[in-house]
């Protein structure tokens, strides 16, 4: 545990992470809200709340990027700034706009969500040196798992509780809470040493988005692929053998099993490829599938969610890595957009499997996701490496060079 020691110990570091906790968890917890709202505020069926939270997912998925070269170029407080404004104007409006009003405004707020999770990145590859920095990034992992087992139980739990609209505010008023946070720490998302290459200008494009980039890129989107096919996998399993009360059992510990994954990852004294990380994360999953009531079930999520968070978190310390200083908001928005859409992705290409073979099938599905965007992600690392050395770079934590064990000749954390 030395390594989360020093980790927390960084300056501005618990601090950070406490603020990013809070808006993550409101964050996560914004589509159930806004789903709850819809069926019991507006009297309206799945359908109308599916539309509202795919606007709102389309939005965020969009916006990543737009926010991400935005903060590049503006500066972090004036997009924070920006993007607090927009959700207190949404959140108040919710309970007022009628339904076709709403799936606009949505997206709206999709598009200038606050930007708590890439910023928290930036913010970690320009505190932490190369040593810690997995350990930082496994920090943000199990912060990320966390928000997703509290959030939306939170909201489930207060819906029974007080008026729809009232907790849509209340979900608002945390994600503002956590905007304004981030605006008073204004934590830097440069090294001291990157800041005179970030003003030298932007690089061009096709400096940063190459195939090394890509391969991340798409391990990103295909581990985000996998955990939606599995929550809905989860869901059909236990509708089938008539529990699917126990659904939010399974997710805990499925959730928990994750945090563990991410701690002991974190705590290694090497890393693996993100590549082999997704794999075994796919082939983890298929097996689940045997599973045919909440009991066994929950025994068999173990196996997924030790591996969760540490293919997340070598995801994120991959783009870390590979993104230049000038660009490093537009590569992690980049990278939030690419899980957003593997996030909108999975659950409808599980639930297709699901209505042909089965529940099993929605494991078999999520779990050949995963393997799929290994394989992918490491033919194409594999590509960048015949054409550019990793590039090294001492200006400062976030450039310090770094290999993965094993591959003497593979780029950082791909």
């Amino acid at each position: 545990m030395t390594g989360y020691r020093q980790v927390l110990a960084v300056p501005g570091m618990a601090p950070l992470l406490g603020v990013s906790l809070l808006a993550r968890t409101a964050i996560t917890a914004d589509v159930m809200a806004l789903t709850m709202y819809v069926l019991l505020g507006l009297d309206m069926g799945y359908a109308a709340a599916g539309g509202v939270a795919a606007a709102l997912t389309a939005g965020l998925a969009l916006g990543g990027p737009l926010l991400g070269r935005m903060i590049d170029r503006r500066g972090l407080r004036t997009v924070l700034l920006s993007t607090v404004a927009a959700q207190v104007v949404f959140w108040l409006s919710v309970p007022v706009l009628p339904y076709g009003i709403l799936l606009g405004a949505a997206f709206a707020a999709g598009l200038f969500m606050v930007p708590a999770q890439p910023v928290t990145r930036q913010a970690i590859a320009a505190m932490t040196t190369a040593e810690q920095r997995r350990a930082a990034f496994a920090l943000e992992s199990v912060q990320g798992e966390l928000s997703y087992m509290v959030g939306p139980a939170v909201v489930i739990l207060c819906a029974a509780q007080t008026s729809p609209g009232v907790m849509a505010w209340a979900v608002g008023a945390a994600i503002v809470a956590g905007g304004v946070g981030m605006v008073l720490l204004d934590p830097p998302l440069r090294a001291a040493g990157e800041v005179d290459g970030a003003a030298a200008g932007r690089p061009p494009r096709r400096e940063w988005l190459g195939a090394g980039m890509i391969a991340v890129l798409a391990m990103g989107f295909g581990t985000t692929t996998l955990l939606s096919g599995v929550d809905l996998a989860i869901v059909a399993t236990l509708d089938d053998a008539g529990q699917v009360s126990w659904a939010a059992v399974v997710i805990a510990v499925f959730g928990a099993a994750s945090v563990v994954g991410g701690l002991v990852y974190g705590a290694l004294p090497r890393p693996l490829p993100t590549w082999l990380l997704l794999g075994l994360l796919g082939l983890a999953t298929i097996p689940a599938g045997l599973a045919h009531d909440w009991p066994w079930l929950c025994v068999a999520v173990v196996g997924p969610g030790l591996l969760t968070a540490p293919a997340l978190s070598a995801v994120a310390d991959a783009v870390s890595r590979l993104a230049p200083a000038g660009v490093r908001g537009e590569v992690t928005g980049l990278q939030s957009s690419a899980q957003s859409a593997g996030f909108a992705l999975g659950s409808p290409l599980a639930g297709v499997a699901t209505d042909v073979t089965g529940p099993a099938g929605g494991f078999a599905a999520a779990g050949l996701a995963g393997l799929a965007a290994a394989l992918a992600g490491c033919l194409l690392s594999r590509r960048s490496l015949t054409r550019t050395r990793p590039p090294l770079s001492g200006a400062g934590p976030a450039g310090a060079p770094d290999r993965e064990p094993g591959a003497a000749r593979t780029r950082p954390g791909v």
